[in-house]
């Protein structure tokens, strides 16, 4: 990764950790999820750079080598989408691609609806657009790992049992299975893991390390927080409508595509509010599927924006 250069960007007084590869006109802002950092954009990095699109991928506020919000306990998605424009802003980027994952496609369709001057296109993997989401928060059974996040304390006491490099190996371990993780009335989330699991094939023990170390600096204060007990935060869009192209690509084990309803949402309820939506299933692709298959993954961004440049 030493092509990857490495800077702090002010974003109306915080600083975030921002790391870029490439030159050229046709900017490509990369978003991560949980329990993710720049890094798990490495390998889209390097092949938008070689095909000539520069890549920029921050860590979002408090993950990473951003700094933390004043109070961690107060962050937002709507603090995500004011970094998004003051990063552009900053760095004077007048018109972007977004590719975002998990979490991070939230901010992403939103920023396209707030936005949509500043947006070519968007990808996003395994999310999709879901403006009305109050509802799908009803009917998460209590061992959901949602549910446990989401409650003050519960993953605080159940992650302090541990050191971060084994929480984030922990997570990547039940996030790469095809099963939605859910403890039982008597276990922790954690609990769900055996010690002698082996890591996915494709991510080793260089990844885990360099997550591990971040994770070690920055905590999960933030973390839980953003996603998890800001999942109900409601902007109420005028206009809910994406304007501009956007790429959904899914991981046929990925488990956040499990939920109930959620496939026949994603095939048939997605159009509403994307007209111009491409969908791309990879059948073996699980959550973090542009770790697991980076040459697929690559291959559908790079298509997808070269028809919409």
């Amino acid at each position: 990764m030493d092509e990857v250069q490495h800077k702090f960007v002010d974003v109306g007084g915080l600083k975030l950790h921002v790391a870029e590869i490439g030159t050229g006109p046709n900017v490509v802002l990369l978003l991560h999820g949980f329990p993710e950092i720049w890094y798990s954009w490495r390998h889209q990095m390097i092949a938008l750079a070689t095909a000539g699109f520069p890549a920029i991928a921050p860590d979002h506020r408090g993950y990473g080598l951003s700094e933390p919000p004043p109070q961690p306990d107060k962050a937002s998605f709507a603090d995500i989408l004011t970094d998004l424009l003051n990063l552009l802003d900053a760095l004077q980027i007048a018109k972007i691609f977004l590719v975002a994952k998990d979490f991070g496609a939230r901010p992403a369709y939103l920023f396209a609806v707030l936005h949509p001057e500043r947006v070519l296109g968007v990808v996003t993997i395994g999310s999709p657009y879901m403006p009305k989401r109050s509802t799908f928060l009803k009917y998460l059974p209590e061992g959901v790992y949602i549910s446990r996040w989401r409650e003050p304390g519960r993953a605080e006491a159940d992650f302090g049992r541990l050191d971060a490099k084994t929480i984030v190996r922990n997570i990547y371990i039940l996030f790469s299975r095809s099963e939605i993780p859910m403890a039982a009335e008597n276990q922790e989330i954690m609990d769900l893991v055996d010690s002698s699991t082996p890591l996915p094939p494709w991510f080793t023990e260089e990844d885990l390390a360099t997550y591990g170390t971040l994770y070690e600096k920055s905590g999960f204060q933030t973390a839980l927080q953003v996603p998890y007990r800001s999942i109900g935060e409601d902007f109420n869009a005028t206009d809910p409508i994406v304007k501009v192209p956007v790429l959904l690509i899914t991981g046929g084990k990925d488990y956040s595509c499990k939920f109930p309803g959620m496939e026949d949402y994603i095939n048939s309820g997605m159009k509403e509010f994307i007209p111009d939506l491409e969908i791309k299933l990879l059948p073996e692709g699980t959550h973090f599927v542009q770790e697991q298959s980076p040459d697929k993954v690559n291959q559908l961004i790079l298509t997808f924006f070269a028809k919409n440049v």
